[in-house]
C-alpha cells in the first residue's frame, strides 16, 4: 500500500529508518533488532543503501525480508548516483515483484571513492529527475522526497533550497521526510515556509538520538554544525565531564523531548533514523504521551 494512503490512517505514528549492514553474516542480528522494534508499531520502516557503499542488491533483500518475513511496509531508498533508466526500471520492477509499493527518492552524495564524479552530464542529475522517472514509468509506485529544514549546503539560499522540494513534489512526491535536526523550531518554521509556497503533502520530521560523541563529529562533517543548533556545545561538554556515557543519556533526553514537542505541535509522524539500535528507540517511545 502507498506511504501517502497510510498517513491519514493514523495520527501520530512512528516510522524508522534502517541501514544494512555491509556484512551479510551481521543480518541475523540486524534483523533481530528490527524484530524488537516491531513493538513501536511503526506505519512504515525505510532502507538506506547500506554502510560503506552499500548495494541495491543489499537494499532489495532486506526490504524483501522485512515485507514478507516481518509484515513491515517497507519504502527502498533510490539515489541518482551513478543511475540509468535501465538499471532504474530493473530495481523498481523486482521490488515491484517483491510487493514493495514505496521508494525514497533521492539526489544522493557523491561517492567518496571518486572525487572527480559530477552530477552535470549524469542521466539524473536531480532528485527531481527520479521522482518524474518513477511516476511516468511505475505510477502505482508511491514516492516519498526529502527535505532539509536547516538548508542543503549546495542550495544558493534557503529560498532556492524551498522551490526544489516544490519542485520535487510537483514532480510526484507524496510526502517529505526531513533530515535530521535538533531544534524543534527549525521543523516548524520549515514546514510553515513550505505550505506559504503551496507544498501541501504531508512533511514528516526526522529525529536521531545522539548515543556517542562520535556519531556527533560524524554528522558534523556531514552537515555542519549548524544542524545542531547549540546542541553540539552541550554534547562537548557532557563528555568532558562524563564521556559517553552522559553524551547518550543528554541525547536520548534531547530526542524525548523533541518528539513529545513535535507530537504536541501536531505533526502527522516523526521519522526515526535507528541505528539500528533497538534499545535507544523503545527508550525514547516508552516516553512519550500521545494525545
Amino acid at each position: 500500500m502507498q506511504i501517502a494512503e497510510l498517513i491519514p490512517t493514523r495520527k501520530p505514528f512512528f516510522s524508522l529508518e534502517f541501514f544494512p549492514p555491509k556484512e551479510r553474516e551481521t543480518w541475523p542480528r540486524f534483523f533481530a533488532e528490527v524484530e524488537k522494534l516491531k513493538a513501536v508499531n511503526p506505519l512504515f520502516v525505510s532502507v538506506t543503501y547500506g554502510a560503506g557503499g552499500g548495494t541495491q542488491a543489499n537494499t532489495l533483500d532486506v526490504v524483501t525480508h522485512l515485507k514478507r518475513e516481518l509484515d513491515l511496509e517497507p519504502m527502498a531508498h533510490l539515489t541518482c548516483v551513478g543511475a540509468s533508466s535501465a538499471a532504474l526500471r530493473g530495481f523498481l520492477e523486482a521490488i515491484s515483484r517483491a510487493g514493495i509499493d514505496n521508494v525514497l527518492a533521492l539526489r544522493g552524495d557523491p561517492p567518496k571513492n571518486n572525487p572527480d564524479f559530477r552530477f552535470e552530464g549524469q542521466e539524473f542529475q536531480h532528485a527531481s529527475d527520479l521522482v518524474r522517472f518513477i511516476r511516468t514509468e511505475f505510477p502505482a509506485m508511491g514516492i516519498g522526497v526529502a527535505g532539509i529544514p536547516t538548508m542543503h549546503p549546495e542550495s544558493a539560499s534557503l529560498d532556492d533550497d524551498l522551490k526544489w522540494v516544490r519542485h520535487k513534489v510537483d514532480a510526484g512526491g507524496q510526502f517529505v521526510v526531513s533530515q535530521l535536526f535538533f531544534e524543534n523550531e527549525l521543523f516548524l518554521t520549515y514546514v510553515k515556509r513550505l505550505r506559504e509556497r503551496g507544498v501541501t503533502v504531508p512533511v514528516l520530521p526526522g529525529v536521531m538520538p545522539i548515543l556517542s560523541m562520535k556519531s556527533a563529529e560524524f554528522i558534523a562533517t556531514l552537515n555542519g554544525r549548524a544542524v545542531f543548533g547549540g546542541f553540539y556545545e552541550e554534547l562537548e561538554r557532557a563528555f568532558a565531564a562524563g564521556g559517553d556515557e552522559a553524551v547518550r543519556a543528554l541525547g536520548l533526553a534531547r530526542a524525548v523531548a523533541q518528539v513529545q514537542g513535535l507530537i504536541d505541535a501536531g505533526v502527522p509522524g516523526v521519522h526515526l533514523y535507528t541505528l539500528n539500535r533497538a534499545e535507544a528507540c523503545l527508550a525514547i517511545v516508552d516516553k512519550i504521551t500521545f494525545p
